[in-house]
């Protein structure tokens, strides 16, 4: 049997392995968000190239006592590069590094499997293009299935107990599918050269489908949270309005019953018992704030409990809106869009030291064929980015949806959201055309 296994477990060569493992990390930095221009990526990825050679050609000269330690190594560098080359924290570079050391050993294992299959009787140039065409094709099927798992524009980070799954994983994964070259008498073990490179590899296939459904299951959670935290703050705001929508109707019952006050006043003669009764008068009215009237109803509710919070900050509101040109919009989107729009810009201008100019301007108007929703404000000019989106920077939960709770809202009749800065004016607008699409019910 000697004969047989020689042959078929001679070792890859180490120069294969680096190029796997180069090839695996490159994999990330295509589909991730990356830390640097595109030219330096490049160097740095000629520079990981370098080192993950050195490393495995220095590896191939110890002992098969120093074995582990020559991977854990190669696994370090490979650590490195991804820290080094994507946009993410250290959770997040180990978290990929999981997947990439994985990855690797998939390649060079598939690989290596369908070289001793044909018994190596090829030359070292035709076998490296043969590898090279594996890796490639075996590369561009993860970058394919993984593309939309990892954001271009957003930062990479993980939690803890997603890093410790993943290098569980991969610890599972690599102890498995190397048990048999450790140990043929144990009940995982392969006991023939073909057996062995054969669990080898379905292992590592097993190990990367596991850290893809990990990442999937994931994404698929943290999904469900944001669609019900969303959900959340729509039926918070829809409830405002109604009771909003209540308050305003109280207002103008006590503004019918004000004339017949008024009337009673009047027709008082003593002028301590008219001073009183004027006196009371404005007590039961100091507490309804101003109305806005823009001929929607539900715009007229949101904007009525907005001017009160922005009141309360010394924030100058001014409106000037045709409310009737949103009549199309359900109470719910309406509510989202305006009311996570002022809030936005209620939070905004509250940035402003004393003594600054506090202003929020709203408008609803026709141009053109379209109807225009604008929102400006004042604010102190910084702005946090995530990629290409602006996010709040209160804390807490629920907090950074209003953007996307607004374009949600916009998107749904066929509008458009843009967000224009300056140093001093933050302005958001969103048009939607003349005649809109109807949202689903």
């Amino acid at each position: 049997m000697t004969d047989v296994i020689g042959p078929v477990l001679a070792e890859i060569p180490r120069y294969l392995t680096a190029i796997a493992e180069w090839g695996a990390c490159v994999v990330y930095v295509v589909i991730a968000r990356r830390r640097f221009h595109l030219g330096t990526t490049a160097a740095l990825c000629i520079v990981a190239l370098a080192a993950l050679l050195a490393v495995q050609l220095w590896a191939g000269t110890l002992s098969i006592g120093w074995w582990i330690p020559g991977m854990l190594v190669a696994a370090a560098t490979m650590f490195a590069f991804v820290y080094l080359a994507l946009d993410t924290s250290a959770r997040g570079a180990g978290f990929v590094a999981a997947r990439t050391f994985v990855l690797a050993e998939l390649a060079a294992s598939g690989f290596w499997q369908i070289d001793r299959y044909y018994g190596g009787r090829v030359d070292p140039v035709v076998q490296t293009l043969a590898a090279l065409l594996v890796y490639g094709a075996i590369f561009a099927g993860v970058a394919f299935a993984e593309h939309r798992q990892f954001n271009r524009q957003a930062r990479l980070d993980v939690g803890g107990a997603q890093l410790i799954g993943a290098v569980a994983i991969a610890v599972a994964t690599f102890g498995i599918s190397n048990l048999s070259f450790v140990s043929a008498d144990t009940p995982f073990s392969g006991r023939f050269g073909t057996e062995i490179l054969y669990i080898r590899t379905l292992v590592d296939l097993c190990g990367y489908i596991a850290l893809h459904v990990q990442l999937r299951v994931h994404h698929e959670a943290v999904a469900r949270r944001d669609a019900e935290a969303m959900a959340q703050l729509l039926r918070s705001q829809h409830d405002q309005y109604e009771i909003t929508r209540r308050t305003i109707d109280e207002v103008n019952r006590k503004h019918h019953d004000m004339k017949h006050h008024l009337d009673a006043i009047r027709s008082e003669q003593d002028a301590s018992t008219r001073s009183r009764m004027l006196d009371d008068l404005e007590d039961s009215i100091r507490r309804y704030g101003a109305v806005v009237r823009t001929g929607n109803h539900v715009l007229d509710a949101i904007v009525t409990a907005k001017l009160a919070r922005a009141g309360e900050r010394d924030i100058e509101v001014s409106v000037v809106a045709d409310g009737r040109l949103l009549s199309f919009m359900r109470p719910m989107e309406l509510t989202s869009l305006v009311g996570n729009a002022l809030d936005n810009a209620i939070e905004g201008a509250s940035r402003l030291p004393p003594g600054q100019l506090r202003t929020i301007r709203l408008a609803v108007f026709s141009q053109d064929d379209f109807t225009m929703v604008r929102v400006e404000n004042t604010f102190d000019g910084v702005l946090l980015r995530d990629g290409d989106r602006i996010v709040t920077r209160q804390r807490g939960q629920g907090h950074g949806y209003g953007l996307r709770n607004i374009e949600t809202a916009a998107l749904a009749y066929g509008g458009a959201l843009s967000v224009t800065t300056d140093d001093r004016w933050f302005s958001l607008c969103v048009l939607f055309p003349a005649t809109p699409a109807l949202a689903p019910a």
